[in-house]
């Protein structure tokens, strides 16, 4: 067997390699690729076979994956770049090299989302229906780290902002994903399965604030703004002003409860219960 981890990279594809490797996968079997393979050196010393990968040039992705059985695909995370159509040079190249299973990281509820992230996710999926090839996705949904990372600014200003509302979200850690996604990898029959992805426990915004509050022993406010007002503070923060949009937009889709995933198909590939909010928050408290 070989798996090919696309975007492996990355932050989510890091952990989708260790998750492969607890699982006691051979590492002569898993194949790293991406474009910064420096962030690779760690796995290449324990014989994880490292290819270079740039989803903008056809030529590497069908290098990338000779030989593969299996596929992450994991989706292209460039602002501004038209990422329906590197996911289709990935997909394309995984139908001519006759894969047993290419694997998606989409988002959640991406049938009915209407922010920004889930058209190119949409399209993906439609281009992969079009394909030909044996698939499955991963509706992945919102990052716990999205707000986690954030959290040693949030404790000096005081405030969590956002455009979220009362809406409801059951987020996940990367690393419960990406376990998940080491599990459809190495199971048989997953051609075909859609998993909506989302962690055990829903909640607001103001109920993350109330949490991360408790955890540093300091009053945390949410405040919610409207989206315009909450990009305007974004770029004024040195933000990108096109990613400042993406985050708003995301904060919307909360707000109208797209983020908020149905079932208990993480739980289920993981086999245990996902990592809840109070333990996400707990780890990201500095000291």
């Amino acid at each position: 067997m070989s798996i090919v981890i696309t975007g492996a990279t990355g932050q989510l594809g890091l952990h989708v390699l260790q998750a492969l490797l607890q699982r006691r996968v051979p590492a002569e079997e898993i194949v790293a690729t991406g474009r910064s393979l420096d962030k690779l050196a760690d796995f290449a010393a324990q014989g994880v076979q490292v290819k270079t990968m740039d989803y903008d040039d056809p030529a590497a992705v069908t290098a990338a994956l000779a030989g593969a059985t299996r596929v992450l695909l994991i989706a292209g995370s460039e602002v501004g770049k038209d990422r329906p159509a590197q996911h289709r040079t990935v997909i394309e190249a995984a139908k001519a090299e006759g894969v047993e299973l290419l694997a998606y990281t989409s988002a959640a509820n991406v049938d009915i989302s209407k922010t920004i992230l889930a058209r190119d996710h949409k399209s993906t999926e439609e281009i992969l229906a079009d394909a030909g090839l044996p698939y499955a996705l991963l509706r992945n949904g919102y990052y716990f780290e999205n707000w986690t990372d954030q959290i040693p600014g949030i404790l000096a200003q005081g405030v969590l902002v956002g455009s979220a509302g009362t809406g409801r979200v059951n987020a996940a850690t990367r690393a419960d994903l990406a376990e998940a996604a080491a599990a459809v990898l190495l199971a048989d029959d997953q051609a075909g399965k859609v998993y909506e992805l989302g962690g055990d426990e829903a909640f607001t915004v103001a109920e993350l604030a109330a949490q991360i509050s408790a955890a540093a022993g300091k009053t945390i406010a949410y405040k919610d703004l409207p989206a315009p007002e909450y990009v305007a503070m974004l770029a004024g923060a040195g933000v990108p002003e096109t990613f400042a949009e993406i985050l708003a937009d995301s904060d919307l889709g909360i707000a109208r409860g797209e983020l908020l995933v149905d079932g208990d198909d993480l739980r289920t590939l993981l086999g245990r219960p996902t990592t809840t909010l109070a333990q996400a928050v707990r780890s990201a408290i500095p000291g």
